[in-house]
């Protein structure tokens, strides 16, 4: 899906994303990602929703912010509560949504200049 964005300055902003690659500026990624409101866009080692541990967390729990989205993958699963322990003990909010959505919610939270980071997990074909 393509978005028409209204960008705000210094926000990252996702412009487009399908199952396979999400872009942001005129940057295409095709593995998992955190994607921090402002700042560098990293590659996430994750390549499955069932390979994530709280270690994978750290470096969103760095970035300190008020709202992380999880996107999931291509279809919706909620995360543990013992794996999100981290981000509730730091007072960290959190959502889990699949990553199509996840993409949308953080576009529309990072246009309010909240302090959100997603953890976009894309998954390889079936």
């Amino acid at each position: 899906m393509k978005f028409q964005p209204e960008t705000a300055a210094g926000v990252n902003t996702i412009s487009r994303h399908d199952p396979e690659r999400i872009v942001i500026g005129s940057t295409v990624f095709a593995h998992s990602l955190i994607v921090p409101w402002q700042g560098e866009v990293r590659r996430w080692e994750v390549a499955h929703f069932d390979q994530l541990t709280p270690e994978h967390l750290a470096p969103l729990l760095a970035l300190q912010p008020e709202l992380v989205i999880l996107g999931s993958g291509r279809r919706l699963r909620l995360a543990p509560a013992a794996l999100m322990r981290a981000l509730i003990e730091s007072r960290i909010g959190f959502e889990s949504m699949d990553t199509a959505a996840a993409c949308r919610t953080y576009n529309v939270l990072a246009g309010e200049r909240r302090r959100v980071a997603a953890a976009l997990i894309l998954e390889p074909g079936p």
